[in-house]
């Protein structure tokens, strides 16, 4: 899979000039009327702080004047799949109308028959291999796996997996949970086995697996959820999540207790999450029309405010229309230089090396 930086400026090949017009394309008012009809839209598995989300929801709101009924905002990937098919008949409040999903979910979603096709207007000026061909799902945003280090206890911070398995560092390292149903954290585990040396897919999953029994067996591995709270109060010093979730708890956080936030000099692994509509959405005008809203110009940059590399990122750079206040914000560019996107099948091949081997190995249920 080929993706791009922001240091990447040009559009990417067979982007025309027709797709410079469809990139400033609008919903048609007879969908926003069928939208507002309906008058709600469900989410789920979308917490406020997660690339921006919080301002996001607010701008689809007051733009259109839906209300948005949100779901389990702690949700992971499978838990959202599994919200569709307990409610395939139902059309009260606990049934999704749109999901958010790491990549490799997407398909998963479209060959289960979870999932409705749809074309937003900008769709020529998303990038091919981050999309479903007939539109059941496409990528939205991405970032890379980093992990954030409390400064108050851990003043010399570590900068690569490498360093994570010293005695400086015991009782202190972390994940967001459970790699069997959350997409950010098996990919951290997969960013372990690529640092080790791990070829792509299984054989990377595995590789760190083995190093994050390693960090158990040494007793740096700390075996609660890491989250902001437990880094801020030092339960867990050091944890691991994308990007764009750290550097907006370091920003939540203002210093109470600082925060380093380190993408890891010897694995930088890159994730893409897709957006979908459910199949069985209740609201299915209103999730077209938010599809149409994340995907503008507006949304897009509240990806980036949120810290998060939307997908239409070099349409958007060609036109001039990224505030330069954001990129300021951004860590430099050469932390994402070497940054790797794994493919559909690795992460496929991830997936199930997880679920057959997380447990064993780690010797939890």
């Amino acid at each position: 899979m080929t993706f791009f930086t922001r240091t990447a400026l040009p559009l990417l090949a067979g982007v025309s000039a027709l797709t410079m017009t469809a990139a400033l394309a609008e919903p048609t008012q007879e969908l926003i009327d069928a939208a507002k009809a309906e008058g709600t839209l469900t989410t789920i598995a979308l917490p406020h702080n997660w690339c921006g989300y919080g301002d996001v929801i607010a701008g689809f709101k007051a733009k259109y004047g839906l209300s948005v009924n949100e779901l389990n905002p702690n949700a992971g990937s499978a838990d959202e799949l599994e919200a569709i098919k307990a409610n395939k008949g139902n059309t009260g409040p606990q049934a999704p109308d749109v999901i958010d999903v790491g990549l490799s979910f997407g398909p998963a979603a479209k060959d289960e028959g979870l999932l409705q096709p749809y074309k937003v207007s900008v769709w020529d000026s998303i990038p091919a291999d981050a999309k479903d061909a007939e539109g059941y799902w496409y990528g939205d945003y991405y970032g890379v796996l980093a992990f954030g280090v409390n400064s108050d206890i851990i003043a010399d911070a570590p900068t690569s997996f490498a360093d994570l398995t010293e005695a400086a560092y015991a009782n202190a390292v972390a994940i967001p949970g459970d790699p069997r149903s959350g997409n950010s954290t098996m990919m951290t585990v997969y960013a372990a086995g690529v640092a080790k040396g791990g070829e792509a897919g299984g054989d990377a999953l595995n590789k760190g697996i083995a190093y994050f029994k390693g960090l158990k067996d040494s007793g740096n591995f700390v075996p609660v959820d890491g989250t902001s709270q437990n880094l801020a109060q030092g339960t867990t010093p050091i944890y691991f999540d994308w990007d764009y979730n750290l550097l907006a708890m370091r920003d939540t956080l203002a210093g109470n207790p600082p925060v380093e936030v380190v993408v890891p000099s010897d694995a930088v692994v890159a994730g893409v999450y897709v957006q979908a509509i459910s199949a069985y959405a209740p609201h299915p005008n209103a999730a077209k029309l938010w599809m149409e809203y994340i995907y503008s110009d507006e949304g897009q940059t509240l990806w980036l405010k949120g810290y998060c590399h939307p997908i239409r990122f070099n349409d958007m750079a060609d036109r001039g229309v990224i505030p330069q206040d954001l990129m300021d914000k951004l860590p430099p560019a050469e932390n994402y230089a070497k940054a790797v996107f794994p493919t559909l099948d690795q992460q496929a091949q991830a997936k199930t090396a997880v679920a057959d081997n997380w447990a064993k190995e780690m010797g939890i249920q």
